[in-house]
Order: C-alpha cells, then sequence, then structure tokens
C-alpha cells in the first residue's frame, strides 16, 4: 500500500532545519502536503532562493519522498500569515541593507559583488545604489542603457549583466560631477529611489547605504521592511568603532544583522601568494564577540579587489583570486537570509505535531 500523507508528515519531521536545530514540522515550515497520481506536492514557506542550507533542506525532502516511493513536486510560498509585509515592495521578497560606519572600507564593492553573486545562482536581484553624495555602483555594474520611465513616471532600472540597477549616477551628466544637495533634496531623491522604482519581481533587492548612520539610512529602515543588514568593515580601530555605532543603529530599529564582512583583512602578494596584515589582524573579531553577530567573511586586497573597487563583479571572473572569497560570502548572506525569514515563520505560524495536520490546507 502507498503511504499517506498522514504517514509523510511523520516522516518529514526527521528533516531538521541545519541553523535553526529544529524540525521543519514543529518549525511550521510546510504550508500543505498532498499525494497526488505517486507524486508528493509540498509547499514550503522558504523565502531564500537559492540559500544553501535552504537547498540542502529542499533535498533531504526529496531524500525523503524517494524513500517513500514516490516523485517529489516542491515549491515556496509565503505571505502576510508568515509575517511578511504584504503592502511596500510586495514584488521583492528580501530587502538587504548593505552598511558601513565610514566610507572607505569597500562597502560599495561587497554590495555590487552580493548582488551580481545572487545573481549568479539564479536568484532575480537589484542594486539599489543609496548613497546620493556617492554612487559609485555604476563604475563597477555598468548600466547596459539608459534608465526608463513608466507612464505613471515610476522608474525602471535598466540591467548590468543580468543584475537590476538604479543609481544617482546614472543621472549625473558627466561621472566627475558632485551631487551638491542639502538635507531636504537628499531625502526627496532617496524617497523617489525607495518608492518610485518600478523593479518588478525580485528575489533580492540590495541597498548600498551611504557610510554613517544619517538620515538616509533612517528612512530606509522606516520606510521599507528590511530583511536584515550586512555590514563592512576593516580591521582598522577607527572603522571598528565607527562599525559598533552601525551595528547599534540597526538594533535600535529591531533591524537583523547578518553579520560583519571584514574587508582588506589582509594582503595577498601577487607574486609569492603570501598574506600579510597590513592593517593588523582580527579586528572584526571583537565585534562578533561584543555583539554575538556573525563574521560572515574575510576579505583580503588584492589589486583585483582595492579600497576603490573594480569594474566589473569579481564573483563573476572566474580568473580572479577573490572569487572563491567572495562566494562563500554570498552563500553565508544567503543562508542568514534564509535563517531569519525561516525563524519569523516560526514565530508566526500556529505549530500542530504532523500527526495533527490536516490534509488539506490552503497554499
Amino acid at each position: 500500500m502507498s503511504i499517506t500523507e498522514h504517514e509523510l508528515e511523520i516522516k518529514l519531521e526527521e528533516v531538521e532545519d541545519p541553523d535553526i536545530g529544529e524540525d521543519i514540522v514543529s518549525l511550521g515550515l510546510v504550508n500543505d502536503l498532498r499525494i497526488d497520481d505517486e507524486t508528493a506536492r509540498i509547499s514550503l514557506a522558504f523565502n531564500a532562493p537559492y540559500a544553501p542550507s535552504e537547498m540542502e533542506i529542499g533535498n533531504r525532502i526529496r531524500d525523503v519522498i524517494e524513500e517513500a516511493g514516490l516523485e517529489a513536486d516542491l515549491r515556496a510560498h509565503v505571505d502576510e500569515e508568515h509575517g511578511f509585509d504584504d503592502e511596500v515592495l510586495p514584488k521583492v521578497r528580501n530587502v538587504i541593507a548593505v552598511s558601513s560606519g565610514k566610507g572607505g572600507v569597500g562597502k560599495t564593492t561587497v554590495a555590487a559583488n552580493l548582488a551580481a553573486g545572487l545573481e549568479k545562482r539564479g536568484a532575480m536581484v537589484g542594486l539599489l545604489d543609496a548613497d546620493i553624495h556617492g554612487p559609485n555602483v555604476p563604475q563597477i555594474l555598468p548600466a547596459e542603457s539608459d534608465p526608463g520611465v513608466t507612464p505613471n513616471e515610476d522608474i525602471v532600472p535598466p540591467r548590468s549583466d543580468g543584475v537590476r540597477i538604479i543609481s544617482m549616477g546614472m543621472m549625473m551628466e558627466d561621472d566627475d560631477d558632485p551631487a551638491i544637495l542639502r538635507g531636504p533634496m537628499v531625502n526627496k531623491f532617496m524617497m523617489k529611489f525607495l518608492e518610485g522604482v518600478e523593479w518588478g519581481r525580485l528575489d533580492y533587492l540590495i541597498i548600498d547605504l551611504p557610510p554613517g548612520t544619517g538620515d538616509a539610512t533612517l528612512n530606509l529602515l522606516q520606510s521599507m521592511p528590511v530583511t536584515g543588514s550586512v555590514v563592512v568593515t576593516t580591521p582598522q580601530e577607527m572603522a571598528l568603532d565607527d562599525t559598533r555605532k552601525g551595528i547599534q543603529m540597526f538594533n535600535k530599529h529591531d533591524t537583523p544583522v547578518f553579520g560583519v564582512v571584514e574587508n582588506m583583512s589582509s594582503f595577498i602578494c601577487p607574486s609569492c601568494g603570501d598574506q600579510h596584515g597590513l592593517f593588523g589582524t582580527g579586528g572584526a573579531d571583537t565585534i562578533v564577540d561584543k555583539y554575538d553577530v556573525p563574521l560572515l567573511g574575510r576579505i583580503p586586497i588584492h589589486p583585483d579587489f582595492g579600497a576603490d573597487g573594480s569594474e566589473g563583479a569579481l564573483i563573476k571572473d572566474d580568473d580572479s583570486e577573490v572569487q572563491s572569497h567572495l562566494e562563500d560570502l554570498v552563500g553565508e548572506v544567503a543562508d542568514r537570509i534564509g535563517e531569519t525569514n525561516r525563524r519569523t515563520v516560526s514565530e508566526n505560524v500556529t505549530h500542530e505535531p504532523a500527526n495533527k495536520l490536516p490534509t488539506e490546507t490552503k497554499d
């Protein structure tokens, strides 16, 4: 006799979330389960496409289904009942802020490679350059066309190698033109970028924030459902001091900090390959220990990946020695996004033991 839906639900209790350490049924991650014509059709409350941990969970579920003699049809679905905002940017699944306490630490380069790396994995990604006074994203990810405009005057972002981007730098006649704007005008541009861009459907919207803890960042936190933040620093104590302030700001606004990226962590000699801690070593560890946030990765200084960035996303350059560091970083960030979202689901969905789940639920 074929396995029943009731029996398959119980078997799914054996599948553990590798980041949270509990089974997917008790966490409320199984929205619906149906067996139809020897196929198990399962809806999962996942919201981080191409995150390694969620792909691992999916593979484990497929193994359980295969052991039961069935084909697998897995889908992902979350909405307001799972704790996600359905009003602001309803077509965008995750908004990720990339910040730094001070300028010159390579924040924009990290943001651009994070966006390009998620797109490389197969996700639909947008990158908003919210650094109004220093819009450097177009230098790293040059737009393939000019921005468009919809009939209701929303901006349509152009693409750069698959990533949809918008930046104040696209509004300048010359690359060297300064953005001389006072506070009210900065806020006006920020609100236009936050509310007046037609992104279409996105798995991830990466926002490259201006350095520091000023109005632009506060506007973002108050206007958009930010999934979480990535904080970029260098090992020097001055940069670390400002990084601590940035983490405190996100904590006060109940915005999860996915972790810290230590850029320029060491210098890789292009001749001999040795690494040297030019700016000290292990500086980010003090932040990780004090604020209990993960260290997402250390990125070395390399001619390919300096403080000023470089043209093109090196995560897509197979000849770059930095690529592996960036690949690890993107995977780590995606996993932290997934873990945060799954915890949100767990906090908002009423859990029932698998043997009490109904055989049919609304997807």
